[in-house]
């Protein structure tokens, strides 16, 4: 896994790629989202319609080019859709969820880890000013689709204010 810090300041190469993934939209309208993979076990979220989670298409272009940055050249995800992106419910919902998955594969190791993990993570974005979102692909998209992977997970934690995107992403595979 890494964890890799990105800043959201549109520049060069990624000004020319802005201007040219708005020409399908508006960069403030709103691009609706899949439900989070967390829909089923959260209550605090029924009764909520499918169109409550969106981003606006700028934020998916920073999703979209983090992504692109993270696994270049290996991988083009310019054509990615909202759909393949979720608004996580909670900061505490995916740090258990991100706890549960590392515990999983490193045991007793991580209790000494965790601690120091969040931390830094926190102090490089803050986490309590995040939009989190997540990415959750179909097999042919998916970087970490191949066999033999147990599990794998990409989180976002988007700091409006400081222009920033934490990139979290990890993955098991049968040793």
């Amino acid at each position: 896994g890494r964890i890799e810090s990105y800043s959201c300041k549109l520049a060069g190469i990624d000004k020319q790629l802005f201007k040219q993934f708005c020409q399908e939209g508006q960069p403030h309208a709103l691009e609706a989202l899949s439900p989070p993979q967390s829909s089923g076990l959260s209550p605090g979220r029924q009764g909520e319609g499918p169109l409550s989670d969106t981003c606006s298409r700028k934020t998916l272009f920073y999703l979209i080019a983090t992504l692109n940055e993270a696994f270049r050249p290996d991988y083009d995800f310019s054509a990615a859709k909202s759909h393949e992106f979720s608004r996580e419910p909670s900061l505490n919902w995916v740090i258990n969820a991100v706890n549960c998955s590392l515990f999983s594969a490193v045991r007793e190791d991580f209790k000494a880890l965790k601690p120091l993990l969040w931390d830094a993570v926190d102090e490089e974005i803050c986490l309590a000013e995040c939009d989190i979102y997540s990415y959750n692909p179909d097999l042919d998209s998916d970087p970490f689709g191949e066999d033999g992977s147990l599990w794998s997970f990409n989180y976002f934690f988007y700091n409006k204010r400081l222009k920033r995107i934490v990139f979290f992403t990890c993955r098991s595979i049968r040793s």
